[in-house]
């Protein structure tokens, strides 16, 4: 057979890497049930709907006429990848105040489209506040506002 999608067959390919990982993972956990889900309870799902994606992907390819894959985009790959450690590197030490700008400044930067200009800047402090109040306020994810930079400068109900 001829691979007729070669985008189909690679992201295939890719979903049943992922569902294999999760899946090896997750074997050794507690399953549970769906009403008292145990720790490998999402791995388990999440692998198994990845490998039906997968599986679906990876033989349409086969049989549907699609794109080529093209070259790897660097400047993206590269963007995202600082993106991420800068975020991981920001949310303990000045907190998710700043963390969360820098993710989505530097993670901009992977289009060559992007325009900083007023409204981008109020739609990042709305989606600052926004993040703050859901997750951490509301939902209580343990991310700090303000990291450890700002210790004995602000409320501990600040720094979690």
């Amino acid at each position: 057979m001829r691979i007729r999608a070669e985008k189909d067959f690679w992201a295939g390919f890719l979903y049943l890497a992922i569902a294999a990982g999760f899946l090896w993972l997750g074997r050794d956990y507690r399953l549970g049930t769906a009403s008292r889900m145990g720790p490998g309870y999402f791995p388990l799902v999440l692998g198994w709907i990845l490998f039906a994606f997968g599986a679906l992907s990876l033989l349409r390819s086969f049989w549907t006429d699609g794109e080529r894959v093209g070259g790897i985009g660097f400047r993206p790959l590269v963007a995202i990848t600082l993106a991420v450690i800068a975020f991981a590197a920001l949310v303990p030490t000045a907190g998710l105040i700043f963390a969360l700008p820098a993710l989505v400044v530097i993670s901009a930067t992977a289009s060559r489209q992007t325009v900083y200009d007023l409204r981008s800047a109020l739609a990042l402090i709305a989606l600052t506040v926004f993040c703050i109040l859901v997750f951490v306020k509301g939902l209580g994810v343990p991310m700090p506002i303000l990291g450890s930079w700002f210790d004995g400068l602000v409320p501990p109900s600040w720094q979690r």
